[in-house]
C-alpha cells in the first residue's frame, strides 16, 4: 500500500468513526469512565443535605461552625491501547479481516478519548513488542495511531499476549483504561492478565470470524497456520472432524471467558462479519448499569 493509499484509509476511517463517536459512544465513553478520582477544590459552610462526612473538623472548630470539603472530578485519563497484529489478524471472510477492524475500533476508541480531553496511546504487539507510541492528546495524533496501525508490517507472526502485558505494566505506572484487541490464539498469559488488571481498568476485546467456528464439508482441504507456518491436510466430509473442530472451539471460548472472569477482566466479543457496533454499545450500557 503506497502513501497516497493509506492517507485516504486513514481518512476514510476518521469520516465513518467520527460520525458513530458523534452519534452513538461520547457520551457512553464518559458515563462508563469518568476518571481516576476526586480532586479537593474548596471548602464552603455546611449546607442541609451535605455529606457529613465532607466535614472538615479543623476548619468547623476554627469558625465555630461547620464547613465542608467540595470536591471536582478528575477528569483526564490515559487510555492505552494493546493491538495484536500477529499473523491469524489477517484472518477475515467477509470484506474486511481482523486487523481492519481493529484499526476501526482503535478509532472509535481514541476518538471517544480525546472528546473527553483524555491521552491515548498504542502498543502493537505480536510474539515481541513492535511498537510503543506514548500516550498524547489531540486528532493529529490519533490519525498518526490508526496510519501506524493501517500501515504496519510487523516482524513477528507468533502472539505473546504476556510480552504484552508484561511491556504494558512496565511503561504505565498510573493507573489507566487498556483495551487488550486480539483473537487471543495464545496461553499462559493468566498472571500478568491479573497483575495488569489489578493496576489498570483491563478490557479484552475479542475478535474472531464466525468460519472459525467450524468446517464446511468441502471435502479435502489444507489448513494453514498464518502464525506457525505448519499446514495439515483435513477431510471435512467426515462429520466426526468437523464435530471435533467445532467442540475444540466451543472449549476455547468457554476457557476464555474463565480466564476473564478470574482475573477480573471486562470482556467484548466481536465478530468480524458481523461488526463492532452493537457489541460496543452493549458493553457501554453494561459498565454503565453496574456504575
Amino acid at each position: 500500500m503506497d502513501t497516497k493509499q493509506i492517507l485516504k484509509n486513514v481518512r476514510q476511517i476518521e469520516i465513518r468513526t467520527r460520525g458513530l463517536v458523534n452519534q452513538l459512544f461520547s457520551g457512553e465513553y464518559h458515563s462508563v469512565f469518568k476518571g481516576r478520582g476526586m480532586e479537593f477544590s474548596e471548602v464552603r459552610e455546611y449546607q442541609f443535605g451535605d455529606d457529613v462526612r465532607t466535614i472538615d473538623w479543623n476548619v468547623s472548630a476554627r469558625f465555630n461552625r461547620p464547613f465542608v470539603k467540595v470536591f471536582e472530578e478528575e477528569r483526564e485519563l490515559t487510555v492505552m491501547l494493546l493491538v495484536d497484529m500477529s499473523g491469524s489478524q489477517n484472518y477475515g471472510t467477509s470484506e474486511k479481516l481482523k486487523r481492519d477492524v481493529a484499526a476501526e475500533l482503535c478509532a472509535v476508541l481514541a476518538f471517544s478519548a480525546i472528546k473527553n480531553n483524555d491521552k491515548v496511546g498504542m502498543i502493537i504487539f505480536t510474539d515481541r513488542i513492535e511498537k510503543f507510541i506514548p500516550p498524547k492528546k489531540g486528532r493529529s495524533h490519533i490519525l498518526r495511531i490508526i496510519r501506524d496501525i493501517i500501515a504496519f508490517r510487523p516482524e513477528g507472526a507468533g502472539t505473546s499476549i504476556r510480552a504484552a502485558l508484561e511491556y504494558f505494566n512496565h511503561v504505565m505506572k498510573k493507573r489507566s483504561i487498556a483495551f487488550l484487541i486480539s483473537d487471543f490464539m495464545d496461553e499462559e498469559y493468566d498472571r500478568p492478565l491479573k497483575i495488569v488488571a489489578r493496576k489498570h481498568d483491563l478490557i479484552a476485546v475479542r475478535l474472531h470470524d464466525e468460519r472459525e467456528h467450524e468446517l464446511p464439508d468441502v471435502g479435502l482441504v489444507k489448513l494453514f497456520d498464518a502464525e506457525s507456518g505448519g499446514q495439515r491436510w483435513v477431510d471435512t466430509s467426515l462429520a466426526s472432524v468437523r464435530d471435533a473442530y467445532r467442540q475444540t472451539w466451543d472449549d476455547r471460548v468457554r476457557e476464555l471467558s474463565r480466564r476473564f472472569l478470574l482475573s477480573n477482566v471486562d470482556s467484548i466479543g466481536i465478530d468480524v462479519r458481523q461488526g463492532y457496533i452493537q457489541p460496543l454499545v452493549e458493553f457501554f450500557r453494561m459498565r454503565e448499569r453496574r456504575y
